[in-house]
C-alpha cells in the first residue's frame, strides 16, 4: 500500500505542483498533462486512444484505455467505464480537483492491466469539465458520451472519480446540504457514492461493489439534482445520454476547505487513504464487470 500511496503522490505533485493550472487559457500545461497521462499508461503496456476536440481555439483530447473482456460470450461489447477530468478551474492548481481523481485513474491502469474481466473495463481521462465548459456541449465528457450513444455503445455503468483525496477524523469536519446533516456522518472520513433519485440503482450498485472489495468507509448519497454538488461532474454527461452513472467523491466543498482555491495543493491530501480508495475502486470495477 505504501508504494501505491507514493505513486499517487507523484502523479498529484506532477499535475498540481509541476504543471499547476491546466485549462485552455494555459494550453501548454493542459497539453503536458495529457502527455503525462499517455506516458504513464503506455509505460504499463496500454495503447492510448485519443478523441481529439477543439475548445476556444485550443486543440485538446479525451484519452482512453481498455482492459478487454475475456471468457464471457456475448458480453465483450458491454463496458464498465471509470473516468476523471484532468483540467482545473482557473486560479487553482487542482491537487484534489481533480489531480486526485486522475492519479487514481492512472493507477487503476496498472492495477487492472492483467485482469480479465467479464466485460470490458474502460478508463477515460476527460478534458474541459470545469467552467466555462461545465454542463455545456463543449464539455469533454459530454462530447465523449454523445459519441458513445451515436455508436450505440453498451455502457453498463459509468463512475466519475471526482475530488477523492481529502479525509479527516476531526469532529464536525463533514458538512451537508441544508436540512440533511442528520442523514450523514459528521466526520469527513468516508467516500461518497452520489447520484439523483433516478440514478439510485447505479449509486447502490457501485457502492455495493466497492464495499465488497474494501473496508474503507463508504456512504451512498441520493438527492434531487437541484442540490448543489449532485450533478457537478462528468457523470452528468452520461445521464444526459441515458447511461447509468454515479460520482465517487470525498464530497468536495462539503468537506474540503481548499475546493477551487489557490490553496488546493498536493500537501493537503491523504495519500494513504487514497491508496485504500484506489484499491477498492479496482476491486469495484472488476465486480461491476462480472
Amino acid at each position: 500500500m505504501a508504494d501505491l500511496a507514493r505513486r499517487l503522490r507523484t502523479h498529484v505533485e506532477t499535475l498540481a505542483g509541476d504543471l499547476g493550472e491546466r485549462h485552455v487559457w494555459r494550453p501548454g500545461s493542459l497539453a503536458e498533462a495529457a502527455r503525462y497521462i499517455e506516458r504513464v499508461w503506455r509505460e504499463v503496456g496500454f495503447a492510448v486512444r485519443r478523441q481529439e476536440l477543439t475548445a476556444r481555439g485550443v486543440d485538446c483530447a479525451n484519452l482512453e484505455v481498455e482492459i478487454p473482456a475475456e471468457g464471457s460470450i456475448g458480453r465483450g461489447d458491454e463496458v464498465v467505464l471509470l473516468g476523471a477530468h484532468y483540467d482545473t478551474i482557473q486560479g487553482s492548481p487542482g491537487a484534489n480537483d481533480n489531480g486526485s481523481g486522475v492519479a487514481a485513474l492512472l493507477e487503476l491502469g496498472g492495477l487492472l492491466r492483467e485482469a480479465r474481466p467479464g466485460c470490458t473495463v474502460r478508463l477515460v481521462a476527460f478534458v474541459n469539465e470545469e467552467a466555462p465548459f461545465f454542463q455545456t456541449f463543449q464539455m469533454g465528457s459530454r462530447i465523449y458520451a454523445r459519441a458513445a450513444r451515436r455508436r450505440d455503445e453498451r455502457i453498463r455503468l459509468m463512475v466519475a472519480l471526482e475530488t477523492i483525496g481529502y479525509y479527516t477524523d476531526e469532529p464536525a469536519s463533514q458538512q451537508a446540504p441544508p436540512l440533511l446533516a442528520w442523514r450523514y456522518p459528521s466526520r469527513g472520513n468516508f467516500l461518497a457514492f452520489v447520484g439523483t433519485f433516478r440514478a439510485r440503482r447505479a449509486v447502490r450498485r457501485a457502492a455495493r461493489a466497492f464495499r465488497a472489495a474494501s473496508s474503507f468507509p463508504a456512504e451512498t448519497v441520493t438527492l434531487p439534482g437541484l442540490i448543489p454538488g449532485v450533478t457537478w461532474s462528468d457523470h452528468h454527461s452520461f445521464w444526459r445520454e441515458g447511461y447509468p452513472a454515479t460520482m465517487v467523491t470525498d464530497t468536495a466543498p462539503y468537506r474540503y476547505p481548499h475546493y477551487h482555491e489557490p490553496t488546493d495543493t498536493p500537501d493537503k491530501l491523504d495519500y494513504e487513504a487514497m491508496a485504500e480508495v484506489t484499491r477498492g475502486l479496482a476491486g469495484m470495477a472488476l465486480r461491476l464487470a462480472e
